[in-house]
């Protein structure tokens, strides 16, 4: 990995192929959340100039990779994929030291990024349009798809590397230039990413990265009239505020934000199964996933079981620093995430009854760290606080009905609608249930969590807006439709079709 993924340096943006010191006097520390006492990095908080400097490196790159043929584009992907196939150990160690998530969530984000890319270098052969019949004779038409131009990509500290991948890959096979906005909690692997690509071989100015505030350096990317689309994951508060201002500057928008995720297991449904599907989807990456299972809705008559199976192998799991191999669960991100998991567990304390944990973890292994304890409540109201709101940390709320129409009506109870899961082995219900199930993703017999890269991602609701990401939809977003009709006559029609 090169030097710009040192942890411990100050990071620096990426404009017109160099890595350039921030010019802003203004920065803050970014510190392992399992151990405060380390400093991974200092991140500038560049200034709305410097972020309009990467656009218009991105603008001045944008004609020559436009006209680079798509085939030698995904040629790029492909070599910055096995880079990071060969480098995927330090990235992933990196990943844990700034995020929190445990080395193997870590690992698998990193091979995960690694199928994306492989898929997206292949769209470079299969980017097109359809040629169609016409309703006149001796007329060729046909559509073809072409870039839009400057791209904003603003992307969240939870997957880091993934997220960055699944924008920036469909964005420049397409033929479009990126201008990239990391969390600051996560620019050092941001940095580490981007690297990748320079080292494939990626023309300068093609993918720019300013880091800094939401604040000033994304909304000078919102703002920036020669920004054509904007592509953000996060939050639905600023989601929302991304997704008007675009509107008002007739920006395309790509808004994935929260989920509520449920897990609905019926009485038919084998409980080993589900119970570690609910585990998983709940705990791993301390709940820190949009697609993670907050919420498990289930049968009564099989819920007191279901309860204690989860409570008993999440009181076997390990909790520390990510770095051990041995640790099951990392830390929340920052305190103030920490601060959030506390406050809706107090809640929850009046609203369910406590299973498990529910409390701050201290002792010498945490001290110095953001961790909590993995938290189960049973009998929530599907109304409350706990079932409704999106927390972010490992708590699941367990939601008890008496049969499956109430189960899906539950289930659908929510504001949001990412990814649902359902455990059961009557086929009726099954397909009744992907039939009404108001989820973007849904699972049958499988966690919540959980996306393949030739796949679409998105979510209903209040989930997302605009398309979908990955898969062989994603290139969409970042191009438009040209119709072409070519007349061969050689002469005037005396009538046309339209």
């Amino acid at each position: 990995m090169a030097s710009v993924a040192v942890p411990g340096q100050t990071c620096r943006n990426f404009i017109n192929g160099e890595w350039v010191p921030s010019r802003s006097p203004r920065s803050v520390e970014r510190r392992n959340p399992a151990d405060r006492d380390e400093l991974v990095a200092v991140v500038p908080l560049s200034s709305a100039e410097e972020a309009r400097d990467a656009v218009a490196a991105a603008r001045a790159a944008f004609p020559a990779w436009r006209d680079t043929p798509a085939p030698a584009r995904g040629r790029i992907l492909a070599r910055t994929a096995q880079l990071m196939e060969q480098q995927k150990d330090k990235l992933a160690r990196l990943l844990t030291r700034e995020e929190g998530k445990t080395l193997k969530d870590s690992i698998g984000e990193v091979i995960k990024s690694v199928r994306i890319l492989e898929y997206m270098a292949g769209e470079g052969t299969r980017f097109g349009g359809d040629t169609l019949p016409s309703d006149l004779p001796k007329n060729f038409v046909y559509t073809i798809k072409q870039p839009i131009g400057v791209v904003g990509a603003i992307t969240p500290w939870n997957f880091p590397v993934s997220i960055p991948v699944w924008k920036i890959a469909p964005a420049i096979v397409a033929g479009n230039t990126v201008v990239l906005k990391p969390s600051t909690f996560t620019s050092l692997t941001a940095a580490a990413v981007l690297e990748l690509f320079a080292q494939a071989g990626l023309p300068a100015g093609v993918v720019n990265m300013i880091v800094g505030s939401g604040r000033e350096a994304g909304s000078a990317l919102i703002e920036h009239p020669d920004v054509r689309a904007i592509s953000f994951t996060g939050s639905n508060t600023v989601g929302a505020g991304i997704y008007s201002a675009g509107a008002e500057r007739m920006k395309k928008c790509q808004c994935e934000m929260g989920g509520k995720n449920p897990l609905v297991v019926l009485r038919d449904a084998d409980l080993d199964l589900a119970a570690d599907a609910a585990l998983f989807g709940a705990f791993a990456s301390t709940g820190q996933r949009c697609t993670a299972t907050s919420r498990v809705v289930i049968e009564e008559e099989i819920a007191d079981r279901f309860v204690e199976m989860v409570a008993s192998r999440a009181r076997s799991w390990k909790i520390g620093n990510g770095l051990d191999s041995s640790v099951d669960m990392g830390p929340a991100v920052n305190e103030q995430q920490l601060e959030t998991d506390l406050h809706y567990i107090e809640l929850g304390k009046q609203h369910g009854r406590l299973v498990l944990g529910g409390e701050r973890l201290t002792g010498p292994e945490y001290d110095r760290g953001n961790f909590v304890a993995p938290t189960i409540f049973d009998r929530v109201a599907p109304d409350s606080p706990l079932a409704q709101d999106e927390i972010f940390g490992p708590v699941l709320s367990v939601v008890r009905v008496r049969g499956f129409d109430q189960a899906v009506e539950v289930a659908n109870s929510v504001r949001y609608g990412l990814s649902s899961s359902l455990y059961s082995n009557d086929a009726a219900r099954i397909f009744a249930f992907i039939d009404r199930i108001e989820t973007g993703i849904t699972h049958i017999n499988s966690p919540t969590v959980g996306g393949e890269a030739h796949l679409p991602f998105g979510g209903m609701k209040a989930t997302g807006v605009g398309l979908r990401e990955m898969g062989h939809v994603a290139v969409d977003f970042y191009t438009e439709v040209k119709t072409v009709y070519i007349d061969y006559t050689g002469g005037r029609r005396e009538s046309r079709a339209y």
